[in-house]
């Protein structure tokens, strides 16, 4: 039966249970073949019979969920002029909701980088390339709701999906590594004994392992690959037959919803996979190339990069602006997913060269009643000219904040004349976010996360150990701000050990008990180790994947971080929607909602910041000035605290600050025992008395009611 016209909109395939319509864009084909593939590669081939507004669409009766698809655009093929159309090549749906197969690299999909129409590789590359699924739209959501977590409560726990579950004991071996596997009871219950509020999964739009790592036998592990971005990744599915990685991931996000817990993607709209003009033909370079890329002013049009993969999205052209919104909105609404994470977020504000923080991608966000209302988080820097750009986004957005990462990590390995930043990072940052009228938890603090050190690693070795990717150590950063605690890796010596453990609790007492939001990577709380290993990109092994066995080693550290997170959950005052104004909280009281102390009970003078020893400050956090609301519209009140920090390698006489701060103090959290406490208890200590802080030690005090 001959396609009928169909419609231009949604673009991709849409089932809508008697039959498909099919639409894509492209302004420069002259013509567009739809690829039926039937279970043995064999093609009919369909022409899309209508065009409008640069949109070829047809419908077919008859064609529904699990048929394979793919594309051949015929139109000119000219690199020099940034012209890529060659209908050899079997193209994968922009919005294809999923894709199954992998690249089999081979010379077909490969192009002469700017040479004439009649030196074009005319292979066809039906046979190496991954194919587009039509999908069923219905699932059974039941009563599923978006937690909808206020951002001042959230827990953010970095994951890799495949690596969390791959070697989990309670889960079943065909669910391990797969979203069935993420939704598992047992690590839910995990989660949840953390005070984990969201999981952020590093990428699961489809993406291939590129070209290079398939030629060392090695893997793309993280994902930040991607060919799909409607598509989940198939590999990811336990049961992936007739594109069930969409009913399988929309079982995983009602699970994980079911928990409380929401489902934060990380996502890569700043480059795919097909890499510079060496690389491989697979889907927009072959629709439409000038349009859904970046290309040089001046011929020949090689790529620009402001990302380091070989490609940059053109988010100046309005259809590429287009796929990115109608992905998120896809996710949001048909997925449920309830926020995205953007990697090297920067490129996205990149109109024309500078990045631009009023951009039209950002103004479309803003616009738009879905987007808008999830959770969005930049990586603030690329790779380009400039590409640094935390502190500088447009209000509805938060940040991965790798100036508190950098500062926390300097602190506790013991620099010195650090103090000033320090305490700006651990009280919301508002030098980076206060002017633009964000709140502290624009601030998404983080010590560790998937490119770099694991926690066990950053107080376990001072270089990076790479050599297990193959590139001679020039892969991965240098300044990693690690300190190995006087042995470089593993080693017997107790001392060593018992340091790099209390180190572990400091970092992580610091990341939760600082305002902002905290985010965790997975298995820190496990000691995970990469054995120095600080850009496992590439490591879909055991070296990368959680190792469960250790739970039993750290459960004294499983219970810390639960027990400083639940610690957190009941305390408004370490995570306030406000930032602190240092002023007094009634006229007739002069103590302010913040005081900066030494460690000899007295207030910090000017020279005391700008002291070079620089490694011990206490800071009073005063629970009766949270200028929050509750849900009631009642004043949020709290108890006071103090936070005592040593980063000295030797214990210091801590004095108690006056009465006017409170008459008595109950230890709380302590990282050098590892002790955390519930509720206050005991005598406590008086206003003025001394107590021993140990080196390298957090101590969190708690004011006794003033009858006490």
């Amino acid at each position: 039966m001959p396609p009928w016209p169909g419609t231009p909109y949604p673009l991709g395939a849409t089932y809508d249970g008697v039959g498909t319509n099919f639409a894509l864009f492209s302004e420069v084909a002259e013509y567009v073949e739809l690829c039926l593939i039937d279970e043995h590669g064999e093609e009919e081939r369909v022409r899309l019979p209508e065009v409008d507004g640069f949109v070829h669409h047809g419908y077919l009766l008859g064609v529904g969920p699990g048929q394979r698809y793919g594309y051949r655009v015929h139109g000119p093929y000219d690199p020099a002029r940034g012209l890529r159309c060659n209908p050899d090549k079997l193209l994968i749906d922009p919005y294809a909701k999923a894709i199954t197969g992998d690249v089999d690299w081979d010379e077909s999909l490969f192009g002469y980088p700017f040479g004439a129409p009649d030196e074009r590789n005319d292979a066809d590359s039906a046979a190496h390339v991954p194919r587009s699924l039509v999908v069923s739209p219905f699932f059974d959501w039941a009563d599923d709701r978006p937690p909808r977590t206020p951002y001042h409560e959230t827990v953010i726990y970095e994951a890799h999906l495949r690596g969390l579950t791959m070697r989990h004991p309670a889960v079943p071996p065909r669910l391990r590594g797969t979203y069935a596997g993420l939704a598992h009871p047992a690590v839910v219950e995990h989660l949840k004994q953390l005070g984990v509020t969201a999981i952020e999964l590093m990428p699961v739009h489809q993406f291939i392992t590129d070209h290079g790592l398939a030629q060392k036998g090695l893997r793309n592990y993280w994902g930040y690959n991607t060919i799909g971005f409607f598509a989940p990744h198939e590999a990811y599915a336990a049961f992936p037959e007739a594109a069930g990685q969409v009913q399988e991931f929309k079982g995983m996000v009602r699970s994980l919803h079911e928990a409380d817990i929401e489902v934060i993607l990380d996502v890569v709209y700043n480059h795919t996979a097909e890499g510079n003009h060496l690389g491989p033909t697979l889907s927009l370079r072959g629709i439409d190339n000038q349009a859904y890329y970046r290309l040089a002013d001046d011929e020949p049009k090689y790529y620009l990069d402001y990302t380091g993969t070989g490609n940059s999205l053109n988010v100046r052209n309005p259809h590429t602006l287009q796929l990115i919104m109608d992905s998120l909105r896809y996710w949001v609404t048909e997925m449920h997913v309830d926020g995205f994470r953007f990697d090297l977020a920067a490129t996205l504000a990149r109109e024309f060269y500078d990045v631009d923080r009023l951009s039209t991608f950002f103004d479309l966000v803003q616009q738009d009643p879905t987007v808008s209302r999830v959770k969005l988080i930049a990586e603030p820097w690329d790779v380009g000219p400039g590409g640094y750009q935390v502190g500088n986004f447009p209000p509805l957005w938060t940040e991965w904040n790798g100036k508190f990462r950098d500062t926390v990590r300097d602190f506790w390995r013991g620099e010195s004349a650090t103090l000033g930043e320090f305490a700006s990072r651990i009280t919301g940052s508002s030098d980076l976010y206060q002017d633009d009228g964000r709140r502290p938890f624009a601030s998404i603090n983080f010590v560790t996360a998937h490119d770099g050190f694991t926690l066990a690693d950053l107080v376990s070795y001072n270089e990076k150990h790479n050599e297990a990717n193959g590139e001679d150590g020039r892969d991965g950063a240098d300044d990693n701000r690690s300190w190995n605690c006087g042995a470089e890796g593993p080693t017997e010596d107790p001392e060593i050990l018992a340091l790099r453990e209390r180190q572990r609790r400091n970092l992580i007492g610091t990341l939760l008990l600082s305002q902002g939001v905290p985010m965790l990577l997975h298995g820190d709380e496990l000691g995970r180790t990469q054995l120095g290993n600080n850009n496992a990109y590439c490591q879909d092994n055991e070296l990368s994947w959680v190792d469960w066995s250790m739970v039993d080693g750290n459960a004294e550290l499983v219970d810390f971080v639960g027990r400083v997170a639940d610690f957190r959950r009941r305390h408004p005052v370490f995570r306030r929607r406000r930032f602190f104004a240092g002023k007094p909280i009634r006229k007739s009281d002069e103590l302010r909602d913040i005081a900066w102390l030494t460690p000899s009970g007295e207030e910090m003078k000017e020279q005391n910041w700008d002291d070079g020893f620089g490694k011990s400050i206490v800071v009073f956090l005063n629970g009766e000035g949270i200028p929050d609301l509750d849900q009631r519209g009642m004043r949020v009140v709290d108890d006071s605290f103090l936070m005592a920090f040593n980063a000295h390698y030797e214990d210091i006489e801590l004095v108690l600050p006056s009465a006017d701060y409170g008459p008595r103090w109950t230890v709380m959290i302590d990282t050098a025992t590892g002790e955390v406490a519930d509720e206050p208890n005991g005598p406590g200590l008086r206003a003025g008395d001394s107590m021993n802080l140990p080196a390298r030690s957090l101590v969190v005090l708690q004011r006794a009611p003033e009858a006490a």
